[in-house]
């Protein structure tokens, strides 16, 4: 399945790393250095996103892993149709970010259209109203 994609002057089609890769990488169509503020990267693309899917836009692990850089923020309705920014922040330091470079990856992913429904009661469950810690003994 191919996604409808549109590209500015300075956009870059996303791509796979590899044939197996769940996410799609985004590249940067901008010089910028992020910082422990969120700034919005530009990447220059625009998709049509098929109804009963969502793109989630997450940080690229070597990223996060090597220099602290973090997205944020990262839900594409499929109704959606303007440019996709990623909201990025770096906890370490300030990391440079070249036109070009890889930034993010989006995930599509379909998605439920349920609608909360209010009832008195819930069915009970074994787990019940147990939190944080309740299931690993």
């Amino acid at each position: 399945m191919s996604i409808p994609t549109t590209l500015s002057n300075d956009g870059q089609l996303p791509t796979r790393g590899d044939p197996f890769a769940a996410g799609l990488d985004l590249y940067a169509a901008e010089d910028c250095v992020v910082g422990r503020n969120q700034m919005l990267i530009s990447t220059g693309v625009s998709m049509a996103i098929p109804e009963g899917y969502w793109g989630n836009i997450r940080s690229r692990s070597g990223m996060a892993y090597n220099h602290g850089v973090f997205t944020e923020a990262g839900v594409i309705d499929s109704s959606y149709r303007g440019e996709i920014k990623v909201l990025m922040y770096c906890t370490n330091r300030e990391y440079e970010v070249k036109k070009g470079d890889r930034i993010a990856q989006l995930i599509i992913q379909p998605y439920s259209t349920m609608n909360p429904l209010k009832v008195d009661t819930l069915p009970s469950t074994e787990r019940g109203e147990g939190g944080f810690g309740s299931t690993g003994k």
